[in-house]
């Protein structure tokens, strides 16, 4: 097909002002004209769910692997568990505002810690808990499809004189 024949749609768009610009990211307008007046109306499409851009699926081959070659170090866990809550929790007074933000806190830097000791084949859970200490009692509780022979957890739990702590680490054996 020659040039002329492509370009046709678009000069028929510069002449009616229905250009789309080049920066709009999916957005479309529709073109409403009455006898007077000229209006647009705007629509955002979707992200991601169109066909064309598509990924490619990764094949991968078959290990044949069931079970881990090394398993996970649940005393290496509980040294990290113990050393960020303690770093992080200390000198601390319980606030309702800051427990919010600061478990979050303790949650990513657990997770990347435990994900710099690079054990394979191992997806971990990391659940941190605080609390404001003051003659009560707590209870927590947890219940997962769990394979005693390769799944493990580690957990540890931090106190001093106005709030506590609980952090564990569940690492799940993915084949």
């Amino acid at each position: 097909m020659s040039d002329v024949f492509k370009d046709k749609p678009q000069r028929r768009e510069k002449r009616t002002g229905k250009v789309p610009s080049e920066g709009s990211h999916g957005v479309r307008g529709k073109d409403t004209r009455t006898k007077d007046s000229i209006s647009t109306v705007s629509c955002i499409d979707e992200l991601g769910h169109h066909d064309d851009n598509a990924r490619m699926a990764v094949t991968m081959e078959n290990t044949y692997q069931m079970g881990p070659y090394k398993r996970f170090p649940v005393p290496a866990i509980t040294d990290i568990l113990k050393d960020v809550l303690t770093s992080y929790l200390q000198e601390e007074k319980y606030e309702a505002e800051w427990s919010q933000k600061m478990t979050k806190t303790i949650c990513e830097v657990i997770r990347a810690r435990v994900k710099d000791l690079m054990i394979p084949r191992y997806k971990t859970v990391v659940l941190v808990h605080i609390g404001q200490l003051s003659g009560q009692s707590m209870q927590i509780s947890s219940r997962c499809l769990w394979d005693s022979s390769n799944d493990t957890f580690a957990s540890y739990s931090f106190k001093n004189s106005s709030l506590f702590g609980v952090a564990t680490v569940y690492a799940v054996y993915f084949e």
